[in-house]
């Protein structure tokens, strides 16, 4: 195991090469039944990166990888790391205006992408992209796991199967460096392009080395689940930790809950990550197999709030959930509660930082004062983990790191006794309410435990009487809302300032997906709140 050798690479590039020199022949990857080794999947990033020399690719040319989970995604990574390249991620849910922005503005010269993955047709949605967008992008690499992949072309540029890069002579040669950049993540924006987070060979590297130590994926037999996506940091910090340490990843190209339970059962999986959405499926559907038999640590991330219980109801089936925190610009699995505690607090969002090396601090938004244990602000975290910058972007980068190095996270929390933090909630979701900064969670809370409401989500709206808390709900089997109990209910718990102008009766709150689960659209509420708000006068 990579454990045993006393070797701290410095590179995406060193990563592979250490693992691959340590336990040439242990398991890297499973994919589809087959099986790759270490020393396999090194030696297919060195042809892979041959290939892509031999179509111009240089130090610091973007690769857009418009692909899911494969051997060649990683084999691919591992080759742009390999020239200096920077792998640019590009979500295989996202259509043509999404794909033309983040194509467009990184500036890519290969565009790589499974044509008919899933039966969806990328062909037609590339085609639907503005040509100004593609205009830099000389080769399109068409991966396909099918006899025959439909047509993909790209006026002015070559198209070029994957094969012939794959099957290229072995490039030996390292241009990578611990400062440069390697990887480009998009952050979630809605209303606004996303930036692009640049991280170093160093960031990914030293984080991908602290989580494979701090999560006990070097102990012997650790074989990981991944069905989350490498374009997203989610994904991709759980696979790069798992190649640090050495140990088995079982990949699947897109997360199916029937054959994610029937996989990690064949397989004896011991570690995984997943969404509550993604745990809720699985265990839905897991009857009377045990999947999680040999699970030594899963941890998860609260993206639904109708999902609350889930970390209870995974105990129930000898599931030990873990809370997890992250984000593109520290990655994700920066912070996890104690695997130790019991289930109360493994789930409350937030824990102590993975690095050693890590900090964080929580400042008042409006004082600027650094605030002390159980004081909400924003949080500021600093570590190895961090981004270099927002690429091209230097405004935001300046906005977004402190003078002192600490990333703003834009998260609303506030320090624990014990070193660690608790996440409360964005930033931009914190509800200014009678001149106080008020948590949704807390309000929400209040709502949900009358008897009518099934989940919640609570939303600040600008009125002519100022910013008013507005709950929509969905009510639980068999009730219907009464709002002015709903109401009174709340007021006997809560503060008057905190009591919701408006409850707000829907089928379902409107959702996204990203690349990291599925997200609801709070900003999509806050309209319908506000325009409720204004037609009550």
């Amino acid at each position: 195991m990579v454990s045993k050798l006393d070797q701290h690479p410095e590179t995406v590039t060193g990563l592979l090469d250490t693992a691959a020199a340590v336990a040439p022949e242990s398991t890297a990857l499973i994919y589809d039944g087959a099986t790759l080794t270490f020393a396999g999947l090194a030696a297919q990033a060195r042809r892979a990166a041959g290939g892509l020399a031999s179509l111009g690719v240089k130090p610091g040319d973007r690769v857009a990888f418009w692909l899911p989970n494969t051997p060649a995604y990683v084999t691919l990574y591992f080759a742009c790391a390999r020239l200096g390249a920077i792998a640019t991620a590009v979500n295989t849910r996202f259509r043509a205006s999404e794909v033309g922005d983040i194509v467009g503005r990184s500036g890519a010269k290969i565009l790589v992408l499974w044509p008919d993955f899933r039966g969806i047709d990328f062909p037609s949605i590339l085609a639907d992209v503005d040509p100004e967008a593609l205009k830099r992008v000389k080769t399109v690499i068409v991966y396909s796991e099918s006899d025959e992949a439909p047509k993909v072309s790209i006026p002015g540029a070559r198209t070029v199967a994957w094969e012939r890069v794959a099957r290229h002579a072995r490039f030996d040669r390292d241009f990578s460096t611990p400062e440069a950049g390697c990887n480009i993540f998009t952050t979630s924006g809605t209303t606004k392009a996303p930036k692009f987070v640049l991280h170093s060979h160093a960031s990914i590297t030293q984080h991908a080395l602290e989580v494979a130590t701090q999560f006990g994926l070097r102990e012997p037999d650790t074989v990981s689940y991944l069905g989350l996506p490498f374009c997203g940091v989610f994904g991709f910090c759980q696979a790069m930790a798992a190649l640090a340490a050495g140990s088995t990843t079982l990949l699947e190209s897109a997360f199916d809950a029937e054959t994610a339970v029937r996989l990690m059962e064949r397989h004896g999986v011991t570690y995984f990550n997943g969404s509550d959405e993604m745990i809720d499926r699985m265990i839905t559907v897991k009857g009377d197999r045990k999947p999680f038999r040999k699970v030594q640590s899963a941890g998860f991330a609260n993206f639904n709030s109708e999902l609350a219980d889930i970390a209870e109801r995974a105990d129930a089936e000898g599931l030990k959930l873990t809370g997890l925190w992250g984000m593109s610009e520290l990655q994700a699995l920066a912070a996890r509660r104690d695997p130790l505690d019991d289930v109360s607090a493994r789930k409350v969002p937030g824990g102590k930082l993975i690095s050693p090396r890590g900090q964080v601090q929580v400042r008042d938004p409006e004082s600027g004062k650094l605030l002390g244990v159980g004081e909400a602000g924003e949080l500021e975290i600093a570590g190895p983990s961090q981004m270099l910058e927002y690429y091209l972007n230097p405004e935001a980068t300046a906005e977004a790191v402190t003078e002192d190095g600490f990333i703003r996270t834009g998260d609303l929390g506030m320090l624990e006794p014990d070193g660690g933090f608790e996440f409360l909630s964005r930033m931009g979701d914190v509800l200014r309410l009678g001149g106080f900064l008020v948590a949704p969670a807390e309000i929400e809370a209040e709502v949900q435990s009358h008897q009518s409401v099934e989940s919640v989500q609570v939303i600040g709206a600008g009125s002519a009487a100022g910013n008013k808390a507005v709950a929509f709900v969905i009510p639980a089997e068999g009730s219907a809302i009464d709002e002015a109990a709903i109401l009174a209910h709340c007021a006997q718990q809560l503060a008057r300032f905190k009591v919701p102008a408006r409850v707000i009766p829907v089928d379902a709150f409107p959702v996204t997906e990203s690349a990291n689960g599925i997200k609801i659209q709070r900003g999509k509420l806050r309209t319908m709140a506000e325009e409720i708000l204004r037609e009550s006068g």
